[in-house]
């Protein structure tokens, strides 16, 4: 990147997280990332330097023995003109969401990383001059827990995200619940898998996004109607999948353009597109555990209309889904049974604070690190290091859980797609296509605390609030417990 070069103009605002701000170049496919602080914590250039390094070895080093080189754009750091990045700043903060204005960006040190635009990735040259479509999803945990520390059996039925909604709506987050299930999606059965993503597509909340030639066109809108957004993103995608035949407006054509997309998004999470394994690892099974979910829409359904069994495909080995959960299956322990392993390592800490860069907590995330994370015993032998292992592949689960998918798609003619590029059919139309995995920085050592407690006040508030509501029995029990407090509660 010539620096001399930049002008702040040429950028644009694209979307930020809780860590970092990204903005896209108007003109080349690349974008720029930027750190974001509390205005009252202060980090060196050396610090924020070492701290992007580290996102950029990690995927190099670590994550891409799990997707695949080809699936992990692990990017570059680079230094840019403080002026630059001041203007740049100073352009984009009304576009910045009031939510998110909490943290300032890191205007100090010059350093970003460069990733390439994934939302206008070119599959191959000949569709240079062609549209783009990109699906951006954000799955979540597509495993039920199966370790024996958990203490409560209901999160061996119900899944965290199904569980974690009821705790957003009643905290304002969302104003309704979400039908989406990550194990439908994961089941690697297409009638659950359409079933999810269309969910998703209802309710997106924040794990799915549609970009078109690079410009956001379909995101979570919680207080618009549903109905208008679908048609709107119809009008969008129409061009891709009817390119040339009468299919203009109404509720039909809304609904025919929609099961077009998600049949697309549905066979390119189940397609494998790189040629390389992932690594050496030795996989954890992915039968282990229930593979439903008790509360999810599509159970319920079954159940209701009599059918007991629900089927699930399983996932091809090469596709990205499986890549994806066998990463998340690293959490063998539940962070029930982590968090005293994550105890031990801090009070290990605490006796000899100078062997936490002994310990390698903060990496290097290097070759050496992922070979540590190959140990796959859950036989304790009282070490800090078993302790050390345990938590390291929990924060490696932990980024694939949060990962976000990006399936990038570009139409072609029959004539133009041989079989070296990948390609995925609709009903008029074809599309070359490419997968990605964005948001994989590893997850902080310091936020297994937070982890731990949040999961108690999601479990807690499911039992409290929607399991005792749906079974009889728990609620009039509970409510006898509560007449009896009542009695014991002085006048």
């Amino acid at each position: 990147m010539e620096a001399e070069k930049m002008d702040e103009n040429e950028w644009k605002y694209h979307g930020e997280g809780n860590k970092s701000l990204v903005v896209s170049h108007s003109q080349r496919c690349m974008v720029l990332r930027f750190l974001k602080f509390p205005p009252n914590r202060n980090k060196t250039p050396e610090e924020i330097f070492h701290h992007l390094q580290n996102i950029v070895h990690f995927g190099k080093h670590v994550m891409k023995h799990f997707f695949g080189e080809n699936y992990v754009p692990y990017g570059e750091v680079v230094q840019l003109p403080l002026d630059f990045v001041k203007q740049l700043c100073l352009k984009i903060q009304s576009e910045r969401p009031e939510s998110r204005c909490d943290k300032d960006l890191d205007t100090l040190s010059g350093y970003a990383m460069c990733l390439p635009n994934l939302t206008k990735l070119q599959t191959c040259h000949f569709v240079e001059h062609r549209p783009i479509l990109c699906v951006e999803i954000k799955p979540k945990c597509g495993f039920i827990p199966f370790s024996s520390h958990v203490s409560q059996e209901m999160k061996h039925k119900v899944c965290r995200y199904c569980m974690h909604q009821h705790l957003k709506v009643a905290s304002g987050k969302w104003k309704r619940l979400s039908k989406y299930c990550p194990l439908d999606l994961f089941s690697g059965n297409k009638q659950r898998m359409h079933f999810a993503l269309k969910s998703l597509l209802q309710d997106a909340q924040n794990n799915l996004k549609i970009f078109k030639n690079g410009e956001l066109i379909y995101v979570c809108k919680d207080d618009q109607d549903g109905l208008s957004d679908w048609n709107e993103l119809a009008r969008h995608l129409k061009p891709f999948f009817f390119p040339s035949n009468g299919l203009v407006s109404g509720p039909h054509c809304t609904r025919t353009i929609i099961k077009e997309l998600i049949h697309v998004i549905t066979m390119t999470l189940l397609s494998s597109t790189d040629a390389c394994r992932a690594g050496d690892m030795k996989t954890v099974p992915i039968s282990q555990g229930r593979s439903y979910c008790e509360a999810s829409v599509f159970s319920k359904e079954l159940v209701r209309n009599g059918k007991n069994k629900m089927e699930n495909s399983g996932l091809p080995r090469g596709c990205i889904l499986y890549k994806t959960l066998q990463a998340q299956m690293l959490d063998m322990l539940d962070i029930e049974g982590l968090y005293p392993l994550y105890n031990r390592v801090e009070q290990y800490l605490e006796e000899f604070p100078e062997e936490r860069s002994m310990l390698e907590i903060d990496g290097p995330y290097n070759e050496a690190f992922y070979e540590k994370l190959l140990d796959l015993s859950t036989e304790d032998d009282g070490t800090v290091s078993f302790a050390l292992t345990k938590v390291q592949q929990y924060r490696v689960a932990m980024t694939a859980k949060d990962c976000s998918i990006m399936i990038a798609l570009s139409p072609c003619q029959q004539d133009e797609c041989s079989e070296q590029r990948p390609v995925v059919l609709a009903s008029k139309s074809r599309f070359t296509f490419s997968v990605s995995v964005l948001d994989l920085d590893l997850k902080p050592y310091e936020s297994i605390p937070h982890q731990y407690k949040l999961d108690g006040k999601v479990v807690n508030y499911y039992l409290k609030n929607v399991q005792a509501k749906d079974d009889p029995m728990m609620s009039n029990l509970l409510k006898e417990n509560e007449d009896c407090t009542l009695v014991l509660h002085k006048v």
